[in-house]
This record gives C-alpha cells, sequence and structure tokens, in this order.
C-alpha cells in the first residue's frame, strides 16, 4: 500500500497508495522464443501439459510457506533498495524459474529507472500456445515491497507487511505456479511482481512505461493486494476496486460460476482505484486495469505498522482466493476475443 493514503478508518486505506528498444535490456521476440524453449517452453506446450485440478491446486501449507518467507523478520520489512528486498527479489525469481516461467526482459530483475537506490521489479514470462492469441499480454501483478524499519512498538520495530502485500506476491507466485505447470494459456502472460509501490507505484510506473514503448498488443492488467484476511459478512469474496469502470467483475463471476467479486462502496469513496499499481497501467496504456483485494477496512487493523505480521494471515482463505481465481485467469487468458471493457 503506498503512503499518500487518508487517515481516516486508523489510516487503513489500499494505495497500497514496434519501436526499437535497447537489446541489452530487453530480449527480441525470436531470442526470448529460443530462451523459452532451454526452460521447455513453446508455443507447442499444450501436448506436455500437466493435467492438474484448479479446485485444488493452492494449499494452506503452500501458501504459509511462501508468504511466511516474504513477511519474516530476517528481510526486515522489505523497503525499496535495502538488502531484505534483494532477499526477497532473489526468492521470487527462485520460484519463478523453478515453475518453468521465464523472465521477460534479459533476466527476472528488471531495474527501476525511477528509484534513487538499486530495486528491482521481478517479470515472469509464459508464451501463450495459440499461434495468433500468443501475441496478446495480460500482465497479473502484485507488489512485494513495504515500509521496512519503523519506530519501535513493544520492541518491535520491523513492519513485516504479511497483509500488505506479500499475500498478493503470493497470489501471484501461486498463479506462475499453476500456469507453469498447466500451459493452459492461450495469450502470452507476464507476471510482475512490483518493488517500490510504498514509494508512489514506481515499479508499476516503470514496467508500464517499459511494455508501452515496446508496443506490446496489452490486454489487460490483473492486480493482487491485500488477500491475506476474508471479508465478513458478505456474499461475495473478493471486490474490484473501480468496480463501475468495466465489466470485470461480470467477466469474473462468469467465469468462477458463482458470485467471487462483488462491489465495496469504500473501495469508491476512498478511490482505491488509484491507489495500487494497477493505476500506472490504466493512466500510460490505458488498458483495462484493476485490483481484486479482501481488505475491507473493517478485517484488519494493523495498516503500515508492525502488528502486520503472518501469525494473522488465513492460510486458507489465501488457498481459496487463489483457486477460485484459477478460472477466472484461465477464462480471460483463453477467452477468443477481448471481453473485457471499460464502461
Amino acid at each position: 500500500m503506498k503512503n499518500s493514503i487518508l487517515i481516516v478508518f486508523a489510516g487503513l486505506a489500499m494505495a497500497c497508495g514496434g519501436t526499437k528498444i535497447d537489446q541489452t535490456v530487453l530480449l527480441g521476440k525470436d531470442a526470448r522464443a529460443n530462451e523459452n524453449k532451454e526452460v521447455g517452453q513453446s508455443s507447442e506446450v499444450v501436448a506436455s501439459k500437466e493435467n492438474i485440478s484448479s479446485k485444488s491446486f493452492s494449499s494452506s501449507e503452500g501458501v504459509k510457506e511462501i508468504i511466511s518467507f516474504l513477511a519474516s523478520d530476517d528481510l526486515k520489512g522489505r523497503e525499496a533498495g535495502t538488502e531484505g528486498i534483494n532477499e526477497a527479489a532473489q526468492y521470487i525469481e527462485d520460484l519463478l524459474k523453478s515453475y518453468g516461467v521465464s523472465p521477460y526482459f534479459s533476466s527476472y530483475k528488471d531495474t527501476l529507472s525511477n528509484f534513487e537506490l538499486p530495486t528491482y521489479n521481478i517479470v515472469g514470462y509464459l508464451e501463450g500456445t495459440d499461434k495468433n492469441l500468443k501475441n496478446e499480454f495480460v500482465v497479473i501483478g502484485a507488489h512485494y515491497d513495504h515500509i521496512g524499519v519503523v519506530p519501535p512498538v513493544a520492541g518491535d520495530s520491523i513492519a513485516n507487511g504479511a497483509n500488505d502485500n506479500a499475500s498478493g506476491t503470493t497470489a501471484v507466485l501461486e498463479f506462475a505456479r499453476y500456469f507453469g505447470k498447466a500451459r493452459t494459456n492461450k495469450r502470452s502472460i507476464i507476471f510482475a511482481l512490483f518493488s517500490a509501490e510504498e514509494k508512489g507505484l514506481l515499479g508499476a510506473k516503470h514496467l508500464a512505461d517499459k511494455l508501452k514503448n515496446e508496443q506490446l498488443d496489452l490486454y489487460t492488467m490483473l492486480n493482487f493486494e491485500m488477500i491475506g484476511l476474508p471479508m465478513p459478512d458478505k456474499d461475495y469474496l473478493m471486490y474490484l476496486t473501480g468496480y463501475e469502470k468495466s465489466n470485470l467483475a461480470e467477466i469474473s463471476n462468469r467465469y468462477a460460476k458463482e458470485n467471487l467479486v462483488g462491489f465495496l462502496p469504500t473501495a469508491q469513496e476512498y478511490n482505491l482505484f488509484m491507489r495500487s499499481d494497477n493505476y500506472p497501467f490504466h493512466t500510460e496504456i490505458g488498458i483495462p486495469s484493476q485490483t481484486f483485494s479482501t481488505f475491507d477496512f473493517t478485517n484488519f487493523d494493523h495498516y503500515h505498522q508492525v502488528g502486520d505480521e503472518v501469525s494473522l494471515m488465513d492460510f486458507k482463505h489465501m488457498a481459496n482466493v487463489v483457486n477460485k481465481t484459477i478460472p477466472v485467469l484461465e477464462g480471460i487468458v483463453n477467452a477468443p476475443i477481448k471481453e473485457i471493457k471499460y464502461h
């Protein structure tokens, strides 16, 4: 969550708040295709896909393992430009590599151009399996930074950032693991884990600018923020920021075959649409770009505080979010036409 946030509700809000390019930084399409083959990816991956079920793919134990590392005291709150977030970056890179997800650029680590200290987005890539649709791209993202070390409370000075946003990062990594195994994506997918969101959405701005300059055919950006705890007294599992701006909720619920995504009035009231990493893709590229979340201003009292600990997270809920969202993502990346539209 970005720091520029309203302090109503004890400060709780999500904001958390072709053109030639440098070939030493970015692989060309042919080079990227060759790299994909080195890790077993090609445009003919369908024949080798694993038969796996999205309903029970993610588990409480699996999400616990990932979020426990990302939000551990050892990483000291993952502030952009620190040793702790660099350890998180390497961990994320190693997971993507183990899932068979290639680096999108010449390496997984993409150094931010708009932040004074070295810090990295981690950007992975799965080529689509359809010869035509693979030229269209879906970005699935979350920020993995937090605010680092803060004034101590009861002897604890580490703002671990479990919910904000190790939880969303964990979900994106689980999606990468699923598609890396299933190979069911007709469109190409970019898995983006952003740094420096807490410094002003800088990681997302950096990547949105790069992809815009590359003139990719970008379809949509789907962002995940603070999904560590369930919402009480709701007849839907997640809400969508900018709910009224597009038909994404309707499409999500159709693919989920249930009322998975709903409208949270408070999210509209505080314009959470502008306060997470979806927003630069909206402003810079103009593609449908929205955030899925389960933080509803009542179910979490530790925003940007040392109390945002793994021990508070609901791992069963997190796995449920992943498993119920996979059919939505599959529907979106495999639809014969681009269905998501801004109103």
